[in-house]
């Protein structure tokens, strides 16, 4: 083990930005998630590398294009309604196929809502979040140290399968402090960026950065292949936790990011009542892992609950992965309320019937 640091969550996606080799940060600032630019700002000029901060996020977005066109890794970071800003560049980073890391730290809302944690971007990020038939891988981050982990493996994704990558967390997990080791990775063998826009480099010709096909025929040949590209990161890039789903159990709950970490403690809690409960816990919520509920749909006698920080975004995805084959409950806060374990245990006792 290296030595950890106690370090905020927001700081921590900055170090480890640059540990990845981010080259350029664009950002705005918007509460919760502002010390990520703010760490940023310090940090990368000292290290001959490039912060802006924009005059608004659909300007970081575009800046971002620009960045990730070149061939460089390239990140901006902001809170919900400034990803909404950031909506129609992430489409047109999508359809010109350029790699770059989002990181949302989520806040109630919709409108300018609250401050306070939330997971009501949940549709937002997986259900495309921009127009056009495009997706984006998502990672949701339970702990800081998870946090760090992903911010690496969504610039390796987001080089291999030329996308953005979006790394989703609540408010919480952006504001509050854990230990976090900054771990020494092997470097990935990624592909080389032959498409970028960084002088012709030995090509007869230039390479040209866009998204625009005026001929419907050339762009459904392109919306084709993006298809195909994300029918491989299905296959290949799903990621999920197990948690005490061996053998039959009462009912699983699903939850990521904080709320995952509230229902392991809901786990424990039920267990002294006699009630076995497992938790599975989606690390990308696209792809989703319908897989885990393959693994356990004849091992929940009473289904599964799905338990957000939102009104049931999630909820829709479980239903699907159940297909109808065993029930599906929501337990949820919204507006930035956090959920008690009191409160879950009791739906989950309402669910299968009490203390066994």
């Amino acid at each position: 083990m290296g030595e950890k640091v106690l370090i905020k969550g927001n700081e921590a996606i900055g170090e480890a930005a640059i540990r990845a080799n981010c080259k350029a940060f664009f950002g705005y600032p918007i509460t919760p998630q502002t010390e990520v630019a703010a760490y940023m700002s310090r940090k990368m000029p000292k290290i001959g590398r490039v912060f802006i901060q924009a005059e608004s996020e659909i300007a970081a977005i575009n800046m971002v294009y620009g960045a990730a066109g070149s061939g460089v890794r390239a990140m901006t970071s902001s809170s919900s309604p400034g990803i909404s800003l950031k909506a129609e560049g992430i489409s047109y980073i999508a359809g010109a196929e350029l790699p770059c890391v989002i990181v949302n730290i989520v806040r109630g809302g919709p409108g300018l809502g609250s401050i306070q944690p939330a997971q009501s971007d949940y549709f937002q990020a997986t259900k495309g979040g921009a127009h056009g038939d495009f997706n984006m891988p998502v990672f949701a981050p339970a702990s800081i140290q998870e946090m760090v982990d992903l911010i690496q493996d969504a610039f390796d994704v987001a080089d291999t399968y030329r996308t953005p990558c979006m790394v989703m967390g609540d408010g919480m997990i952006g504001q509050m402090m854990e230990p976090v080791e900054f771990k020494e990775r092997p470097a990935k063998t990624l592909p080389e960026k032959t498409w970028a826009a960084n002088g012709l480099n030995g090509r007869k010709e230039h390479n040209v950065i866009n998204s625009l096909f005026l001929e419907s025929e050339k762009l459904e040949k392109h919306n084709e292949k993006l298809q195909a590209k994300y029918k491989c990161i299905k296959e290949n890039e799903v990621r999920y936790e197990m948690f005490n789903c061996d053998g039959d159990n009462d009912l699983i709950m699903v939850a990521y990011g904080t709320t995952s970490r509230i229902c392991k403690n809901v786990i424990k809690m039920a267990a002294k009542e006699g009630i076995k409960v497992g938790l599975i816990r989606p690390i990308t919520l696209w792809p989703f892992p319908f897989e885990a509920f393959e693994k356990t749909i004849n091992n929940t006698k009473c289904g599964y609950l799905s338990v957000e920080m939102s009104c049931g975004q999630m909820v829709e995805d479980v239903k699907l992965a159940s297909n109808g084959r065993k029930p599906v409950d929501f337990y949820g806060r919204s507006g930035g309320m956090i959920p008690e374990p009191a409160d879950i245990l009791e739906k989950v006792k309402s669910i299968v019937g009490g203390a066994k």
